[in-house]
């Protein structure tokens, strides 16, 4: 049974901040190597350093580079294609990776004109629709930075994915679809979204408040960190939450 972990928003950076972002990212990787089984792979929905600098990435990359399992990248709003595209050696931000009993299919939502919001475009889209129909018969987990609905937290839904609804229309033509993957909100949330299910996962390293109201302030909280593990049985997924900040679970070092 296909297990696959997902990690968001470490914002790994250098300088006076570093040890706290690169320490959370670490301890959810070795949460992840504890688990049994062992997760297939990792995916990480963005914001993954936080000023897209190249110093930035080199730190990250020393993080990742002797992880014992697959480690996919996905862009978010904090990072600069360029520098990530350098740092590891990537053709293009957005991809597929094919497993045997499932497929991970990565979407850039960067735009620097929109500030922090994100934007898929209609390439990226028809692209999208290309590759859910190469491999109809498995399960697809199609993972962005940018969630695609607004999920009550003003500050937060005025900088999601500005063509969510246009990423709908794709989604819903390919019913193997299993899971929307998504980060940005540095909080747990699950939503309905175009015949499938909206997983965004909390951070790894520091989480939003739940504040709901509309003018109040985007802030952070000393919530627990942690991700998701989203399980496959056939064609059925279930997600579940793994804490990390504030548990006693074991851990494996790499």
């Amino acid at each position: 049974m296909p297990l696959i972990a997902h990690l968001s928003d470490p914002h790994i950076t250098t300088g006076a901040l570093a040890a706290e972002p690169a320490a959370g990212l670490y301890r959810a990787l070795t949460r992840v190597l504890a688990l049994e089984p062992r997760p297939d792979c990792v995916i990480v929905t963005g914001d993954l350093v936080d000023h897209g600098r190249p110093e930035e990435y080199a730190v990250l990359r020393e993080l990742i580079e002797h992880f014992p399992a697959p480690v996919h990248l996905v862009p978010g709003n904090h990072d600069a294609r360029a520098a990530l595209q350098q740092a590891f050696e990537l053709d293009e931000t957005f991809y597929a990776a094919e497993y045997d009993a499932f497929s991970v299919v990565v979407l850039d939502s960067l735009n620097p004109e929109l500030g922090d919001a994100g934007i898929l475009g209609s390439e990226q889209l028809a692209w999208l629709d290309q590759t859910l129909q190469d491999r109809p018969e498995v399960p697809a987990f199609v993972c962005l930075h940018h969630p695609p609905v607004r999920v009550g937290i003003p500050g937060m839904d005025a900088i999601r994915l500005v063509d969510g609804p246009e990423l709908a229309e794709v989604v819903r033509r390919h019913p193997h679809v299993a899971r929307v993957l998504a980060g940005h909100l540095h909080r747990v949330v699950t939503a309905g979204f175009a015949g499938t299910i909206l997983s965004v996962a909390p951070s790894t390293y520091r989480q939003v408040d739940l504040g709901m109201r509309a003018d109040r302030p985007v802030s952070f909280v000393a919530e627990p960190s942690g991700f998701l593990l989203h399980r496959l049985e056939g064609s059925e997924c279930v997600t579940h939450l793994v804490q990390v900040s504030h548990t006693g679970a074991p851990v494996t070092a790499y």
